[in-house]
């Protein structure tokens, strides 16, 4: 168990753990309510135990009593298209499908 993640993971088993999730683009707060409804279900219908409460148009708190389960989720979330970001333990996650601004203004000075 060397990697720190690893070590994260193994000493929230059992705890509760809360992780932040933020919808990408300029969402509605029912268009991310319906977003993040549907990340919940795919989490809860893959056994990850998920509570979802929106705290913002674009943010969500997800609470996993099992917070092992935390690390499943990022995984499973990082990969949606619209997951701009997910914050667990003060670390930020992007989503795959973000678009990083400073890779395209390195590409134009080339």
């Amino acid at each position: 168990m060397t990697n720190p993640e690893n070590v994260l993971k193994a000493s929230k088993k059992g705890k509760t753990l809360m992780t932040f999730v933020t919808v990408s683009g300029n969402p509605t707060r029912a268009e991310s309510e319906d977003i993040t409804k549907l990340w919940q279900t795919s989490l809860w219908n893959n056994h990850i135990q998920a509570e979802r409460y929106m705290i913002d148009d674009n943010r969500a708190i997800f609470m996993f009593k099992e917070g092992s389960q935390a690390w499943e989720a990022k995984d499973f979330l990082v990969e949606q298209e619209r997951c701009l970001q997910v914050t667990i333990e003060n670390k930020d996650y992007k989503g795959k499908h973000v678009k990083d601004a400073n890779s395209d203004e390195s590409k134009d000075e080339l």
